[in-house]
């Protein structure tokens, strides 16, 4: 072992966003060539480090691979930056669990049918579904003029109404989504952008 090691990666994280989970590093800086950078992971249930598909890349990212999709699962990952013969220290992460550490993203609204007294939205989840699985859409609706006064309501459906509204009048609504999964962990996902849109006239 060189006594002059490399720097370690700084700012090693996971970034998962509807269960598609990658690490992050920043760069390792030096003067005298290119530095690759080496990923491994581990389960909890099995203690030993195995080789992700990233050994002796170039960019600072490592997205998990098919077989690390489990979503229940205890992951660790450690990454090393290397050159030549020179290695750094391993850099390992906190356990990663998918189904508590992602960041859901809102439904995304297909279509929205407009008539004098409600709002007809039809949505697609934010990704596939897993056994025991169910997913709840929370949908906070207001009037423009008084975007205080919010009303909530939750739908299990894809197709839903937003009802007894006035007529000519516009409403905006905001949907967020609540993953429940067969062992009840309850995961509230981000809320979508609000978006608005003028009743008919009767």
């Amino acid at each position: 072992e060189s006594s002059a090691r490399l720097p370690a990666p700084k700012d090693v994280m996971i970034y998962s966003y509807n269960f598609r989970s990658s690490l992050r590093w920043s760069p390792v800086e030096v003067d005298r060539g290119l530095v690759l950078y080496t990923v491994h992971f581990k389960t909890r249930a099995f203690n030993q480090w195995d080789e992700m598909n990233c050994t002796r890349i170039t960019q600072t990212e490592c997205s998990f691979p098919w077989s690390l999709k489990e979503r229940r699962w205890t992951f660790f990952l450690r990454v090393r930056a290397e050159l030549g013969e020179e290695t750094s220290e391993w850099v390992e992460t906190a356990p990663f669990v998918a189904e508590r550490n992602t960041t859901i993203g809102p439904p995304k609204v297909n279509s929205v049918s407009v008539s004098s007294d409600s709002l007809l939205i039809s949505v697609t989840p934010p990704f596939g579904f897993e056994a025991g699985d169910s997913l709840q859409y929370h949908v906070a609706y207001w009037e423009n003029a008084t975007s205080t006064t919010k009303k909530e309501m939750k739908m299990s459906n894809t197709l839903f109404k937003i009802e007894n509204l006035k007529e000519l009048t516009l409403y905006c609504f905001r949907i967020q989504v609540e993953l429940i999964t067969y062992s009840d962990l309850q995961l509230l996902g981000l809320q979508s952008v609000p978006d608005c849109y003028r009743t008919t006239a009767s």
